[in-house]
């Protein structure tokens, strides 16, 4: 409501000026006018974050496909996609865990991410991840296509209530790796707990504490947990309406090609744009709102 009283008192101030200045003068009132069209566009995405759990933290994974260093590399460029996207606005992150792969980039990442609608602006970025591009690992620099998958979810603003057996739990303790790793701890600090029933995995290691690494897993966890449980009533009533809507995850999302054109293609709202680097440089305002609208017409 704030913010539509500020805009609202700025149209009217403007609106005050162009009666006031002549017509040679009006170039003096253009960049307030430039930034109140900016606030009505932001305007417009708040009203679209209008999910039951869009104002929440949340945690983001990511994780290669099949392709060893090509797809490990590929997963490394989207975690600094998506660091340079939360730095760009405003958001504040924490690496969770970051495993480094065996040559190149990353076998996983999980960023826990807080922000005002911090997942209303990203859930649609759940899916797979599809990269087009000339390898830098080939010597016979051949066209390559590299696949990751990103994960969302909510952090739940009261405590989950999630009936969690020990006897389901597999509990790992390493040493940590990565750049995460190397500065956080030098002993099996690190832990990683595995929920045997949902085979759910979820890993931990930017604490020195064990303990500490523990907690943090269990409560991502939970977390995870809880989601499922939300995604399978949304299934069921969706099933009820006679809506045929298929899951994200495990599907193509969008594309990105850097070879033999230069593309960014999202596959829902067929938003597009040739400027790659633009994106792969967390500029991803105009890609997310175009999902927000198109959700919101469907």
């Amino acid at each position: 409501m704030e913010k539509v009283t500020k805009i609202t008192n700025e149209i009217k101030d403007n609106l005050e000026l162009v009666f006031l200045v002549d017509e040679s003068d009006l170039s003096t009132i253009e960049p307030e006018l430039s930034t109140i069209s900016k606030e009505l566009e932001d305007l417009e995405l708040d009203t679209l974050l209008n999910g039951p759990y869009d104002n929440l933290n949340c945690y983001l994974e990511i994780h290669p496909g099949a392709g060893g260093t090509e797809s490990c590399d590929w997963a490394s460029m989207l975690l600094r996609m998506y660091k340079m996207y939360c730095e760009k606005n405003n958001f504040t992150y924490d690496i969770i865990e970051e495993q480094s792969g065996e040559e190149a980039g990353i076998k996983s990442a999980t960023l826990y991410i807080k922000g005002e609608y911090a997942f209303g602006f990203l859930k649609n970025e759940k899916g797979v991840h599809r990269l087009v591009r000339i390898s830098p690992f080939d010597s016979g620099a051949r066209r390559h296509t590299s696949f990751a998958s990103v994960t969302i979810t909510p952090e739940y603003n009261t405590e989950v209530n999630v009936d969690i057996k020990e006897s389901d739990l597999k509990i790992d303790v390493y040493h940590s790796s990565g750049a995460g790793g190397q500065s956080v701890n030098t002993s099996n600090s690190a832990v990683r707990i595995t929920h045997l029933p949902t085979k759910t995995v979820v890993t931990c290691q930017n604490e020195r504490s064990q303990l500490k690494n523990k907690e943090q897993a269990l409560k991502i966890l939970k977390n995870k947990i809880y989601q499922i449980e939300v995604e399978k009533k949304e299934q069921e009533l969706n099933k009820l309406k006679g809506e045929n809507v298929a899951i994200n995850f495990g599907s193509q999302i969008r594309n990105y090609i850097l070879e033999p054109y230069k593309l960014v293609k999202d596959l829902r709202s067929n938003y597009e744009t040739s400027n790659v680097d633009k994106v792969l440089n967390g500029d991803l305002t105009e890609i997310i709102a175009s999902l927000l609208k198109n959700n919101n017409e469907l």
